[in-house]
């Protein structure tokens, strides 16, 4: 494995000036699959068609997004450059993906939280029309309509219409918490559009679910990256601090207001809400995505490291009506940083244009 890089930024103080070092991830290089492996990859063939986009560092030590084949064969760039691309996510059709950039070179993915160090950007699944759709904003994804994107600044959540370029604020967590500093990220409208999914990062930290109507909170423990079943009825998130690997994603049911049917909180976790948690070393789940049909399971797992855009990640895709241990394919192979993997089920175009 290659060595790390570092980075030094030139901070201008009163004084003077002072080098900051930020570590950077990995390039890494290419690694062969086990013989075990390779029987799974050539068994997946024919059974899912689609892609699947990530980010990577595999080609700068930064991150650029990657786009394959859902079933981890034809890997190839979708952008470039200096900057750091990540969060994609697919748009209805699978046609565009809508992406947080850093404004510079550089960023951490710790540095979430500061909205001024981000912008949102959507791409053609081609590579073609790469064009910025809001600045000073992360943790974007598309509503049905594919003309509206949700995203994150800091506290507060907004809707945009691409096409009018109208904002609207449709959460803000400071007021609705009575507390000073608390951080929206990653939100996820469900596919009514009745809910909002958050992680509350800052001065409060847990998962939980807004009803737009109800004007009501409903915690949903801690944790991570919660998001939603296609359905609505069900959704999923991280848990830490238990599992093989030191974490692992639940699922678990809500009603219609949004509201799980089951308490879900404390460290004690109900063994029926595990959805996935990888036998092995290689347990440390995170970065969970369902397909639009619900069938199908992308996320990322590592056996060192905890660090989002530093550890050895690698992407699996699982068929979550076969079998929990054996079903969950293993289809990156590479020691660089891969992360934030979504699946779209169906037609999606490559870099030459062709649909596959």
């Amino acid at each position: 494995m290659t060595k790390r890089k570092f980075f030094f930024a030139a901070t201008l103080l009163a004084g003077g000036i002072s080098l900051v070092n930020a570590q950077l991830p990995d390039v890494g290089t290419a690694v062969s699959p086990s013989s075990k492996e390779q029987e799974a990859l050539a068994a997946l063939k024919g059974k899912v068609t689609g892609a699947i986009v990530w980010s990577t560092s595999r080609v700068a030590g930064k991150h650029d997004l990657w786009i394959m084949n859902a079933d981890g064969t034809n890997q190839r760039p979708l952008t470039k450059g200096g900057n750091v691309d990540w969060f994609p996510r697919f748009s209805a059709s699978g046609s565009q993906v809508v992406f947080t950039r850093s404004k510079v070179g550089w960023v951490s993915e710790m540095d979430a939280e500061f909205n001024d160090k981000w912008d949102i950007y959507t791409v053609n699944t081609d590579g073609t029309n790469e064009k910025r759709a809001a600045e000073d904003a992360t943790w974007a994804t598309w509503r049905p309509d594919e003309k509206t994107i949700v995203f994150a600044r800091r506290g507060k959540v907004y809707t945009k219409d691409l096409d009018t370029k109208k904002e609207t604020l449709i959460f803000d967590a400071e007021p609705t918490f009575i507390k000073k500093g608390v951080i929206a990220q990653e939100p996820n409208m469900s596919p009514d559009g009745k809910c909002l999914a958050l992680t509350l990062r800052g001065t409060m930290r847990q998962t939980g679910i807004w009803n737009f109507e109800k004007k009501e909170w409903y915690k949903t423990g801690g944790g991570c990256q919660i998001d939603w079943f296609p359905s609505g009825k069900r959704v999923f998130r991280m848990n830490e601090g238990q599992g093989n690997g030191g974490t692992e994603i639940l699922a678990f049911d809500v009603d219609e207001n949004g509201k799980p049917v089951e308490k879900i909180e404390g460290l004690s976790i109900n063994k029926k809400w595990r959805f996935m948690d990888l036998p092995g070393r290689r347990s440390h789940e995170y970065f969970p995505k369902i397909d639009q049909s619900g069938q199908w399971l992308v996320w990322c797992a590592t056996q060192v490291g905890h660090e989002h855009d530093l550890a050895d990640y690698e992407v699996y895709i699982w068929d979550i009506n076969t079998d929990k241990e054996k079903g969950p394919v293993r289809i990156t192979f590479h020691t660089g940083n891969d992360r934030w993997p979504d699946i779209h089920i169906g037609n999606v175009e490559n870099s030459s244009g062709a649909p596959q």
